[in-house]
């Protein structure tokens, strides 16, 4: 079993994490999502990525887990995944022309030792001014239902967007590899060294 857990069922995770060339494993997380009364979303990314962490751990006490949690805000308020196609249209309606906060938190956690480290990546997005037909098209087209903020910026769904700014361009994504190297290599485990 390799050392490294990815807490999570996200194709997306798992996807970039696999960029790193290091052997993992991945474990479904078994915790409650939902954001606590008076949090902030940077918060409630924070702590639901080691929420993830933490109980991945439990089953893994020598491992290197890795937790992750993504919430987008809009004027503060918190944008969750939208599940429907009315959902959808109306959170990309809500969003045309404004500025999105999508909050990629990381934890990574030494199962072994109890020693953790809990961060964010903040990416500013603002969405193109689109009409609803070209809205409810690239919804029909990507169904990016599982996505908060309602847009795969992977496929199709950086046609909505009209500027991305972050210092990790795959914080947008659901995990931000940059920070997370970074992380890795302060808990001993250098994805330079360990990849041949």
């Amino acid at each position: 079993m390799p050392r490294l857990i990815l807490a999570s069922t996200s194709p997306y995770r798992r996807a970039l994490l696999e960029r790193l060339g290091l052997p993992f494993a991945v474990r479904a997380p078994q915790i409650e999502e939902a954001p606590q009364s008076g949090e902030a979303p940077d918060q409630t990314a924070r702590r639901l990525a080691e929420s993830k962490a933490r109980a991945v751990a439990q089953e893994f006490p020598l491992g290197l887990v890795i937790g992750s949690d993504q919430v987008a805000e809009l004027d503060g308020t918190p944008i969750n995944k939208p599940i429907t196609h009315a959902k959808a249209l109306a959170q990309l309606q809500a969003m045309r022309g404004r500025e999105v906060v999508f909050h990629s938190a990381l934890a990574v956690l030494d199962a072994a030792t109890g020693w953790l480290q809990v961060d964010s990546v903040p990416t500013r997005v603002v969405f193109r001014e689109l009409p609803d037909a070209d809205l409810d098209r690239y919804l029909r087209l990507e169904q990016p239902y599982d996505c908060a903020g309602s847009a795969k910026v992977e496929g199709l769904g950086i046609a909505l967007l009209a500027r991305v700014d972050s210092t990790d361009p795959t914080a947008l994504i659901g995990l931000p590899l940059i920070r997370l190297t970074e992380m890795l290599r302060t808990a001993g485990l250098d994805p330079l060294a360990a990849t041949t």
